[in-house]
């Protein structure tokens, strides 16, 4: 299996195939149900997590209105700390950045914080191109690697794997990239860990460059910030002598104390803990501790063209917690690969087509996939009204595909009919007074439209007339 998500069929094509595979949807169904549980527990703990829910949403989107000011004060506060900001306008510039950053430093290989935005671009690929190995250090994105595999979930990306998969992964993989596993490796959790932790030690201790992303950049100070659970985050960015973070433009939040807000929301949304094991920050570089040189690059790859999509736009809210894809009935079933995209479930299918545009067969397909149920929007720590977003870019692919000609008919016919009050109220009256020969499902091009719908029952009577008819000279009543 490829490591990148070019070439991947449209979500429809894709999830027929991975909702047939019983092991996968077991590993998925156990997984996020144990996730979601857990992170229920840990919200209910908190009295004020609507207000903090609500003062998220309200810090990110006043950021993404004046973005440009405080990017510029990133700018100028990570220089002043004695790092460099590099400006990426797309994934092409952003990795072309990255190799030369490390060609100059000497180097033919990186040890890797997990990160989002390194998988958007296909950073490792890049690199593998320019004859640099890039080494993941998060266990779940190890797995992922060393199976050849692609990440399926924002917050666990092997959480398609079960225990019994990821011992022979190690087993058979894990000598051709360094220390093989330990004779007689068992699939109990200590040991896998354990195991990990010996190959990659090794790896550590003699990297020269790290790359990481960040959760957040405090736009006052400069400062960075990774949240992780397991400890690799810190010795990939304090072990190195050069480190070289890309961050997305949206990662950044104006002060400290709107960082509070965020302390609070993502660990317990995300892993379900009142705080991360590993939350490390850094600004710039300090003599004698860290990394001797820092590189800072900012990533547009369409955010700039998101951001100015007033609805669409809530998706750069987003502080990658994976609470939604825990929640989603579609995800649960179809799996993280069927998306095509580094991002996966319901954050996935409006933020890829937006960054990617929806001209590719799998971006247009991935506002379709969700049933609208709304769990996403309930559990997102920002309130990213998802539903609102996938319906608005449905329109989008409406309006971006040629479709068919009687549907294109039909739909330029109901809007000059509904553009005008009296228009729509003599078709009204039409429909009421022509109820009893509708056809139950329409014919031609239509009947594919009426097999999977139950079109609506044609009332006697419209509610205007209804409305004349008993509040005639009422004034209003409610």
């Amino acid at each position: 299996m490829s490591g990148t998500y070019l070439g991947m069929p449209a979500f429809p094509q894709a999830a027929s195939v991975s909702t047939k595979d019983a092991r996968l949807r077991a590993n998925l169904t156990r997984a996020t149900h144990t996730i979601r549980d857990k992170r229920a527990r840990a919200v209910a703990e908190l009295d004020d997590w609507a207000a903090l829910r609500a003062a998220g949403a309200a810090i990110k989107e006043r950021t993404l209105r004046h973005l440009d000011t405080y990017l510029l004060q990133v700018e100028a506060n990570v220089t002043a700390a004695g790092g460099v900001v590099h400006w990426a306008r797309d994934a092409a510039e952003a990795n072309r950045i990255v190799a030369d950053l490390v060609h100059a430093a000497g180097q033919r290989e990186v040890v890797k914080v997990k990160s989002m935005a390194t998988q958007e671009i296909g950073l490792n690929e890049a690199l593998g191109d320019e004859g640099i190995r890039a080494y993941e250090t998060d266990l779940a994105e190890l797995i992922v690697q060393l199976g050849g595999d692609r990440p399926s979930h924002i917050l666990v990306p092997a959480i398609h794997r079960n225990r019994g998969e990821i011992r022979e992964i190690f087993e058979r993989e894990m000598g051709r990239w360094g220390r093989p596993a330990p004779q007689g490796l068992t699939d109990e959790p200590a040991n896998l860990a354990e195991a990990a932790r010996l190959h990659l030690r090794e790896k550590f201790l003699r990297a020269k460059v790290g790359v990481c992303g960040a959760n957040f950049i405090v736009a006052e100070t400069g400062t960075l910030a990774v949240f992780e659970s397991e400890g690799n985050g810190r010795m990939c960015l304090t072990l190195p002598e050069t480190l070289i973070a890309v961050v997305g433009i949206e990662k950044v939040v104006p002060t400290w104390r709107d960082m509070e807000v965020f302390f609070q929301l993502l660990p317990r949304s995300s892993t379900a803990e009142r705080m991360n094991p590993y939350t490390t920050l850094w600004t710039g570089v300090t003599d004698g501790d860290g990394p001797r040189a820092f590189h800072l690059v900012l990533l547009d790859n369409g955010r700039t063209a998101t951001l100015a999509d007033t609805v669409g736009r809530q998706a750069l809210r987003c502080i990658r917690c994976s609470a939604c894809l825990n929640v989603c009935p579609v995800y649960e079933r179809a799996g993280g690969h069927a998306y095509g995209s580094a991002y996966p479930g319901p954050i996935g299918a409006i933020l890829t087509p937006q960054l990617r545009g929806v001209g590719s067969a799998v971006d247009a397909s991935l506002p379709y996939a969700s049933s609208l149920c709304g769990a996403c929007y309930q559990v997102c720590p920002v309130a990213i009204d998802i539903p609102q977003v996938l319906v608005h870019l449905r329109t989008r692919v409406a309006e971006h595909g040629t479709g068919h000609r009687a549907e294109r008919a039909a739909m330029r016919a109901a809007r000059w009919m509904m553009a005008n009050p009296r228009r729509f109220a003599a078709a009204e009256r039409v429909a009421t007074r022509a109820r009893r020969i509708v056809p139950k499902r329409l014919p031609g091009a239509g009947r594919a439209w009426t097999d999977s719908r139950e079109l609506p029952e044609i009332p006697a009577q419209t509610f205007r007339d209804w409305w004349t008819q008993n509040h005639s000279g009422k004034g209003n009543q409610s």
